[in-house]
């Protein structure tokens, strides 16, 4: 179908689901988060601004935690419809471990859910805040999981084979913090909190140019700044960190992202260039001589593997990696450096009367997303073509259907997810035009403020903007 085999067609379906489903777990992790902060300051302080920030964003989080809910159930079909083989070798540790998931992350978020963003005055503000961490505990021990389950693929250990040829549990231990595990998830944690920052900032930003006095945007603001400066570059730290894990477990991935085709000493920084995987080389190559083995090794004279070292069916597809990784890079040292710039802007006493900052902060909002999703095509085609990396190949997952079938569904997936996340995503965005000091310290607050009714009250769409 459209000239794409049964495998292909299901790799893209895949991708599509999941590259629609990160943004919003990525997104929602560092908010809970950020309403726990904000729900813990209005407790010790007592300063309205903060409750009134909790209730802006609390909605907010709902939607977007909706909208991540029913992406990601879509893909746990897809092991039963497109990778059944992969489900049936690996399902005795990959399953347990997703069901560690929900027992113990998911139901914990889900059932606090409720409470915190409609019981704060049935149940009081300090279980309240109780509530509101546990969502937030229960958002980062889904990424525990999920990215346990992740990099075991990545980085298989603990196993063994029976006899049936499935992939069985030996030891839970070095299964969940199997190498690369801690890596991923500090790497990821913290890109859930770089994000959020810049949403936040970007909200902050936009209510500002258009009111310089208002409040609570000077808050969010300045609160998503701070967060700035202090996680972009822990971030980076975190990156060179994964990136030396990632060279001795998967070195050919590195090589990918590097553009190496050749081993040598002393290997180049190839800033840009157009990697040929048919020509073996990388065209039009910009480097900087040695500071790719400084990196990678922390020698000037470090040998780098290319990617000859290996046969070429067991090779990623290096230009599609090399680009994803700049693209994360670059979006990397661009939030430090605006993190940076808003440090000192603020100490200069000058952080939200910057109409260049607030602008270029606004400009960023979206680039945690982008950031997220081409770490995403990074780690996942530089692991190609292995589904379990050295182990199981994709094109021994794919289950035995017909690319007509998986064509079709894709069709459907790709019609339904753009209108309703699109709609989803609309309305976020209405929330986010809208100013706090207008909404009231409910749900209903919101909802009317997006122009949609509140049922429950009966109320009529609030024409305040």
């Amino acid at each position: 179908m459209f000239g794409f085999d049964a495998l292909e067609l299901a790799r893209l379906q895949f991708a599509f689901t999941v590259s629609f489903h990160i943004i919003f777990p990525a997104f929602s992790i560092g908010l809970a988060s950020y309403l726990a902060v904000l729900n813990g300051l209005h407790l010790r302080t007592g300063q309205p601004v903060y409750l009134r920030l909790f209730n802006y964003w609390k909605t907010i989080f709902a939607v977007a935690f909706g909208m991540g809910v029913v992406s990601g159930i879509v893909m746990s079909y897809q092991f039963g419809t497109n990778w059944s083989v992969f489900s049936d070798k690996a399902g005795p540790i990959l399953g347990p471990l997703m069901g560690y998931e929900v027992l113990s992350a998911f139901f914990l978020e889900a059932g606090f859910l409720g409470v915190m963003l409609f019981g704060r005055e049935k149940v009081g503000p300090r279980l309240h805040f109780f509530a509101t961490l546990m969502v937030a505990v229960g958002t980062l021990g889904s990424a525990f999981w999920i990215l346990s389950v992740n990099s075991w693929m990545q980085t298989p250990q603990g196993y063994g084979i029976n006899e049936l040829g499935q992939f069985i549990p030996e030891s839970w231990w070095a299964i969940i913090f199997n190498p690369s595990f801690p890596y991923r998830l500090v790497h990821m944690v913290l890109a859930a909190y770089l994000t959020t920052a810049l949403v936040v900032g970007a909200v902050g930003a936009w209510h500002l140019l258009r009111d310089r006095a208002d409040q609570a945007a000077r808050t969010m603001f300045g609160m998503a700044m701070g967060m700035l400066v202090v996680v972009a570059p822990l971030q980076v730290l975190a990156g060179d960190f994964h990136g030396l894990n990632t060279l001795e477990y998967q070195p050919a991935k590195v090589a990918a992202m590097e553009g190496h085709y050749e081993t040598h000493a002393g290997a180049p920084l190839i800033l840009f260039g157009l990697p040929d995987d048919e020509a073996e080389i990388t065209r039009y190559a910009v480097q900087i001589p040695k500071l790719g083995s400084l990196i990678l090794t922390h020698d000037w004279d470090g040998e780098v593997q290319g990617l000859k070292a290996w046969p070429r069916e067991e090779r990623p597809k290096a230009a599609l990696v090399f680009w994803s990784f700049r693209v994360m890079v670059m979006l990397g040292l661009l939030m430090a450096g605006l993190g940076l710039w808003a440090a000192w802007l603020r100490w200069r006493g000058r952080l939200y009367g910057s109409s260049a900052l607030l602008r270029a902060a606004l400009l960023m909002g979206p680039s945690g997303f982008v950031a997220v999703l081409a770490g995403w095509i990074t780690t996942e085609v530089g692991r190609q073509p292995w589904t379990i990396q050295g182990l199981l190949l994709t094109a021994d997952s794919v289950a035995p259907v017909e690319a007509t079938a998986v064509g079709s569904s894709l069709l459907a997936f790709i019609v339904i997810y753009f209108s309703m996340f699109g709609a989803g995503t609309f309305y976020i965005l209405r929330l986010m035009n809208t100013r706090v000091q207008g909404m009231a310290p409910s749900v209903a607050g919101p909802l009317r403020a997006a122009g949609i009714p509140a049922l429950h009250d009966g109320s009529q769409p609030s024409a305040t903007r």
